[in-house]
C-alpha cells in the first residue's frame, strides 16, 4: 500500500469523524454523556448501616452533615448523642435540626478518610465505620487539548491555501458544514483512490481540520485553565437503570418509611364488590297512603340531615276532591242537615210533653241521642273535607332524603322522605362463588382509604344476576359513611397461603399497570420490584412474589417516590 493511499484513508477517517463531531457535543450539549454518579450533587459523601441504625455522611463547605436514621424503619433519629473518630480526632457532633453536623477542615485535604462513628439513642448504641473519599479538584484545562491544536492547524491551513472558503461558510450551521464537508472529502477520497495525487489529500485536509475545529465553536474555550463546571444539586432522579437517588433530606420532607420484610402463613381472602346500606331496622320511609297536595307541619320541612324522632310529623298531604266528590259531599250534607231539623223539631214537641207526664221520658232522651249522633256524623263530615293526613317518622333518626314542597301533589304511595340512623349501618357484598356461610372474618375499604370491620348478618340462598348477596353490619359507627356509596369487601376463607404482607400504600402501578414495590437497597437508593399481590384485608396485601424475607420495602412515600423522574 502506498503512502498516498495511506493518507487519503487517513484523511478521509479525520473527514468523518469532523463530521460527527459538531452533532455530538453541538452548543455544549453531551448526548452521550456517562450514567449520573451515585451522588449527582458531586459532594464527597459516605454512608454505612447497622444493626440499629443507618448513617449518612455528606461533606458541605468545610462541614460534616451527619444524617442518622433507623435502619428497619428508616425514621429520623433525633436528640441522638453522635460521636465521630475523624482524622484530626474524636469529635461530638451537634444536632441541628434534623441531622448532626461537625466543622471538619480535614475535609479540605484530598484522598480517602476513615471515620468511625457512634450513635447512642437511649440504650440503643451502634458503632459504624465508614470511608470518605475527598476527590482532586478537577479542571478544565486539558479538556479540549486536542481540538485546540486541531483549530490552530486548520487557521494555518486556511491563511496558506485559502479563507475565503472557510469564510462564506462559517454563517452555515455547524451541522450543514460538517455534511457538507463530509461529501466533498468522499467524492475526493474516490478521485485520491483512482488518481493516487497528493493534490486531493490536501484538499481533504483543508476541508476536515477546520470542521474538527468547529467542535469548539461559539464560545465555547475548552483549554482556558479554568475551574470544572459545578455539579447539579442532590435532588431527587431516577437513574439510567430505573433506580431512585433520593437525598436524605427528600426522604426527610416525603416521610419515607421502610419495613423489613418477614414471611407467614395468611389466610387466603376474596375480594367482593360491595355498597353500603342502611340497616333495616333503624331506617324507614314516609310515603303518602293517598293522593294530595303536601303542606308543611308548624316549624317547616325538616332539612337534609335533621334529627327526627319516631312519631314526628314531618308533613300533611291534604287530598283534593273532585266535582263528583263535592257534589256527593254536599248532599251528604243536606240529608244530614234535613235529619238535624227534623230531630230538633221532635225534642221541642217532646220537651212540654215530658214535663206534664203526658210521654214517657225514653221517648225524649231517645230523640236527643238521635240528634248527638246525627250532628257528631255531620261534623266529621266537615273535618273529612278539612284535614290533611299527617306524615309521621316511622324511627328515629336523620333525614337522609327529602323530596317534600309546599303544594306539591304527591301521588299515593310515594316516597317524602327517607330517613336512616347513620350509627347503624350495614353492608351488602356480592358474591360471584360459593363462600363460607359464616366467614371468620371480613373487612370493607372505602375510596377514602378507610378500614371498616364488619359483622356478618346473613347470606341470601336466591342469586341475583349469577351473585349472591351477603349481608354484614359496619361494627364502629363511622358519621361520614352514606347509603349507597360503594367500598371493596374482603372476607377471608379457610384456605392459607405464604407470603410478605405489608400495607396496601407499598404497592404502587408502575409504567406498564404493572405492581411494584419499592426496596430501599442503599441510604440514599431505591430500586422498583415487580410483585404479584393479593389481597389480605383491608389495610394489608401479601407479596406472593417479587420479594424475598429480610428485604427493606418502603411502606409509606411508595406513590411520592413513584412520581421521581
Amino acid at each position: 500500500m502506498s503512502t498516498t493511499f495511506r493518507l487519503a484513508c487517513g484523511a478521509l477517517a479525520l473527514a468523518a469523524l469532523a463530521m460527527l463531531a459538531p452533532a455530538s457535543a453541538h452548543e455544549g450539549h453531551d448526548h452521550a454523556a456517562p450514567a449520573l454518579p451515585f451522588a449527582p450533587d458531586g459532594a464527597a459523601r459516605a454512608e454505612a448501616a447497622g444493626d440499629l441504625f443507618e448513617v449518612v455522611a455528606v461533606a458541605k463547605g468545610g462541614e460534616l452533615v451527619v444524617h442518622v436514621d433507623r435502619f428497619h424503619t428508616n425514621e429520623p433519629v433525633v436528640g441522638a448523642s453522635v460521636e465521630i473518630e475523624t482524622p484530626d480526632g474524636p469529635k461530638p457532633a451537634v444536632a441541628l435540626d434534623d441531622a448532626y453536623r461537625l466543622p471538619a477542615p480535614w475535609l479540605a485535604r484530598p484522598g480517602t478518610h476513615e471515620l468511625l462513628v457512634t450513635v447512642a439513642s437511649g440504650d440503643a448504641v451502634d458503632v459504624l465505620a465508614l470511608t470518605m473519599i475527598v476527590p482532586e479538584p478537577v479542571t478544565s484545562a486539558a479538556v479540549g487539548a486536542g481540538a485546540s491544536g486541531l483549530a490552530a492547524l486548520a487557521g494555518e491551513l486556511r491563511r496558506s491555501v485559502g479563507s475565503r472558503l472557510v469564510e462564506r461558510t462559517a454563517g452555515l450551521p455547524t451541522l450543514l458544514v460538517g455534511g457538507i464537508g463530509g461529501f466533498v472529502a468522499g467524492a475526493l477520497g474516490v478521485a485520491l483512490l483512482r488518481r493516487r495525487r497528493r493534490g486531493a489529500v490536501a484538499a481533504i485536509l483543508f476541508l476536515a481540520l477546520p470542521m474538527a475545529a468547529a467542535s469548539a465553536h461559539e464560545g465555547h474555550d475548552h483549554g482556558d485553565g479554568a475551574a470544572a463546571a459545578p455539579p447539579t444539586l442532590a435532588t431527587p432522579q431516577r437513574m439510567p437503570d430505573g433506580a431512585l437517588f433520593v437525598p436524605k433530606p427528600t426522604q426527610r420532607i416525603l416521610a419515607i418509611r421502610t419495613m423489613l420484610t418477614e414471611s407467614a402463613e395468611h389466610p387466603a381472602t376474596v375480594e367482593l364488590p360491595g355498597r353500603i346500606i342502611p340497616d333495616p331496622n333503624a331506617s324507614g320511609f314516609v310515603q303518602a297512603a293517598a293522593g294530595g297536595r303536601l303542606s308543611p307541619p308548624p316549624g317547616g320541612f325538616p332539612r337534609l340531615g335533621t334529627a327526627v324522632a319516631a312519631g314526628d310529623v314531618l308533613a300533611f298531604v291534604t287530598p283534593p276532591l273532585t266535582a263528583a266528590e263535592v257534589s256527593d259531599q254536599r248532599q251528604r250534607q243536606g240529608e244530614l242537615d234535613q235529619q238535624i231539623a227534623i230531630a230538633e223539631r221532635r225534642i221541642a214537641r217532646l220537651e212540654p210533653l215530658d214535663r206534664t207526664r203526658a210521654v214517657a221520658r225514653a221517648q225524649l232522651e231517645d230523640a236527643r241521642l238521635e240528634l248527638a249522633g246525627l250532628r257528631d256524623r255531620r261534623a266529621a263530615l266537615d273535618r273529612l273535607r278539612r284535614d290533611p293526613e299527617p306524615l309521621v317518622a316511622p324511627v328515629t333518626g336523620r333525614i337522609a332524603a327529602a323530596s317534600a314542597i309546599a303544594g306539591q301533589v304527591v301521588e299515593p304511595n310515594a316516597v317524602i322522605f327517607h330517613i336512616v340512623d347513620p350509627a347503624r349501618l350495614w353492608v351488602e357484598a356480592l358474591a360471584f362463588a360459593p363462600l363460607p356461610s359464616a366467614p371468620r372474618r371480613a373487612t370493607a375499604r372505602d375510596g377514602d382509604g378507610r378500614v371498616l370491620d364488619l359483622r356478618h348478618e346473613g347470606t341470601g340462598l336466591a342469586d341475583r344476576n349469577q351473585a349472591i348477596a351477603m349481608h354484614l353490619s359496619i361494627s364502629q359507627s363511622h358519621q361520614t359513611l352514606r347509603p349507597g356509596q360503594l367500598v371493596s369487601v374482603l372476607v377471608e376463607t379457610s384456605e392459607p397461603h405464604r407470603g410478605i404482607a405489608v400495607p396496601r400504600a407499598s404497592v404502587v402501578r408502575g409504567g406498564g399497570g404493572q405492581a411494584i414495590v419499592y426496596e430501599h437497597v442503599a441510604a440514599e437508593r431505591f430500586e422498583p420490584r415487580e410483585v404479584r399481590v393479593v389481597p389480605l384485608d383491608g389495610d394489608r396485601v401479601v407479596l406472593a412474589a417479587g420479594v424475598g424475607r429480610g428485604r427493606r420495602v418502603v411502606t409509606q412515600g411508595a406513590e411520592l417516590l413513584n412520581q421521581v423522574r
